[in-house]
């Protein structure tokens, strides 16, 4: 069982906008940049939780972390 929540799509924009990256592109996913890191969201609703964790990995988040920005 993932430890990340499946979530909407805003609410994963808003906590990776806490973390100072920024919508660059949306279409059927939204991108999100912080000029180093590149992060790509579904617009599922929700987002798979699995997807999340990864997506949350790639930002150098862990599950406790992550939790905490919600």
């Amino acid at each position: 069982m993932p430890k990340i929540p499946g979530i909407s799509p805003d609410q994963a924009v808003r906590v990776f906008g806490r973390l100072g990256y920024q919508i660059t592109r949306q279409g059927r996913h939204i991108v999100m940049s912080n000029g180093i890191t590149r992060l790509v969201i579904p617009r599922h609703t929700p987002i798979n939780a699995y997807t999340m964790g990864a997506i949350a990995r790639d930002a150098d988040l862990s599950p406790q972390d992550f939790k905490k920005l919600l």
